[in-house]
């Protein structure tokens, strides 16, 4: 992919968080999802590619969103996209810490096709690459990284969702005496800081969402760290009753039609097959990763965080936006 798409993309971000960002702490997600998606294609449509969005954001939870298999661009390189316009949709609308808007890009045929689903991830930085294993009980996992860290395990912080689903999870590392440091949404966030040389964090863990994975994955991978996942059916993640079971099945059979199976561990190089990608995230809420969108009037500064896997270089773009020159099809959304 040609150098200057890696700043096309990160207008991208930009645009879909200052959307974001007009309903930010309002309580409504899916207005605020709508405006994000609305302005990230948009802006897609704007850029010189021939894209192709594999993986996106929004099916699972009844969300608007970039669906899987729309094209956007307006011609040029092949590229793969995984989006999620609002990473942390309920953070925007309740004014919370890390709601990021993020995508990745690569290659053609660079990322896993899978439908909007639950995933189970175990993420890592480049110091314990290649020691984590999924099929393995989280516990044996947590000693491994820790000897390959070189750390006692009650020294080991590890990132994970506060979710009812984790309850167990969290409470087993505990009585293993691992510090927990538990969001309430934004697993994307909470994966890169494994890598980020300034991070205390050294695993990530939950059952999160499918595209937040991929992305993810791509700037695992970018960043020279590792990660393992698995799809689960939604009656395995969330209650076992007829209508999840039915959701569950359908997720199974759109799986199989896209070549790929549940429950099956997947590695980072099955989710981003090549380090020829980009990763571009703009921070909407203050947040552990990123600066949040701070205005004043019709001005606006945002941060991003832009990496590019093939040469390995890692870039904060702090951006001042003055909002009254923005383009007509994008200004509603974000004045």
């Amino acid at each position: 992919m040609k150098r200057d798409l890696a700043m096309a993309f990160s207008r991208v971000t930009e645009g879909a968080a200052l959307a974001g960002y007009k309903w930010l702490g309002r309580g409504d997600k899916i207005a605020a999802d709508n405006a994000a998606v609305e302005v990230m294609r948009t802006l897609l449509n704007q850029t010189e590619i021939e894209g192709e969005i594999v993986i996106g954001e929004g099916e699972i939870d009844e969300a608007p969103m970039l669906f899987i298999g729309e094209k956007v661009g307006l011609g040029g390189d092949a590229v793969d996209i995984a989006v999620d316009p609002i990473e942390g949709t309920r953070m925007t609308a309740m004014g919370q810490n890390n709601a990021l808007a993020v995508l990745a890009a690569g290659e053609k045929g660079s990322f896993l096709k899978a439908p909007d689903m639950y995933m189970e991830k175990l993420v890592v930085g480049p110091e314990a690459k290649g020691c984590i294993n999924l099929d393995l009980p989280l516990a044996t996992n947590l000693e491994n990284i820790a000897k390959a860290l070189g750390k006692t395990l009650d020294s080991l912080v590890v990132t994970t969702l506060a979710k009812p689903r984790h309850d167990g999870v969290i409470a087993e590392m505990q009585s293993m005496g691992v510090r927990v440091f538990a969001f309430p949404d934004g697993d994307v966030a909470a994966s890169i800081l494994t890598c980020m040389p300034d991070s205390e964090v050294d695993v990530m863990y939950c059952i999160g969402g499918a595209p937040e994975g991929v992305v993810s994955a791509a700037a695992i991978r970018a960043l020279g760290g590792d990660m393992h996942a698995r799809l689960l059916p939604r009656h395995e993640v969330k209650e076992d009753n007829e209508d999840n079971r039915r959701l569950g099945q359908t997720e199974i059979d759109r799986c199989k039609e896209m070549g790929i199976e549940t429950n099956v561990l997947l590695r980072m190089e099955d989710m981003a097959k090549s380090d020829n990608v980009i990763f571009a995230g703009t921070g909407i809420t203050k947040g552990d990763l990123l600066e949040g969108i701070t205005r004043k009037g019709n001005i606006a500064t945002t941060e991003t965080l832009l990496i590019r896997g093939k040469c390995r270089t890692i870039r904060r773009i702090k951006s001042t936006h003055y909002l009254d020159r923005k383009d007509d099809s994008i200004k509603n959304h974000i004045v």
